[in-house]
């Protein structure tokens, strides 16, 4: 496996900067997060999507087929080792096209409007029904209200015996921490803004 990945390895610096890791049994390449090639078993695999899975279905290049120790699970990836070899001049091409759409399928995975309220940090389906009881529906209007209104909100639809803990996830989930992370400072400024 050592020469095949070693080799794809520099060719990939055609297309600029890539980062590798383990995956799958193999090594994963990746751009900015987004996994867009596996190298496993002296075999080089492009991740599909969009149009471009049409694109390599019609070079025939064969799905991946990860095999788990009591299953199999087939994936987005497509063989691509014959280009590679034959050095196809298309094959530049698929792995720039591989690229794009691995980084925009992963930056849609993780922007605002991809995401459940019982996505982000802290909360969970009982606090997102919570909050949706509230009149907080979706994540655009969980983000334009402040901490304090939404805990306010909550405290009017459930009862104003509700956890003050439930703040603090509220911010933890706005800033992307912890709740437990949240300083007693802070702490007390948003006690005495409720």
């Amino acid at each position: 496996m050592f020469e095949v990945k070693e080799g794809f390895v520099a060719y990939l610096q055609q297309v600029g900067e890539t980062e590798k890791r383990s995956m799958f049994g193999g090594t994963g390449f990746f751009v900015n997060g987004a996994m867009f090639a596996l190298v496993k078993d002296e075999r080089i695999y492009l991740r599909g999507g969009a149009d471009l899975t049409d694109k390599l279905i019609s070079q025939k290049c064969k799905k991946f087929v990860h095999v788990k120790k009591s299953s199999t699970a087939v994936v987005n990836y497509y063989d691509v080792t014959s280009l590679y070899q034959q050095e196809d001049d298309v094959l530049v091409s698929l792995v720039k096209k591989s690229i794009e759409t691995s980084v925009a399928e992963k930056e849609y995975r993780d922007s605002k409007s991809n995401k459940r309220l019982r996505d982000l940090p802290n909360l969970r389906l009982t606090i997102e029904r919570m909050l949706k009881k509230s009149g907080i529906a979706d994540v655009d209007t969980f983000f334009s209200l402040p901490p304090e209104e939404i805990f306010k909100m909550v405290q009017e639809a459930h009862g104003y015996d509700v956890d003050v803990k439930l703040l603090w996830m509220f911010v933890g989930a706005q800033t992307g921490v912890h709740w437990t992370l949240i300083g007693e400072e802070q702490k007390q400024q948003l006690l005495e803004a409720i």
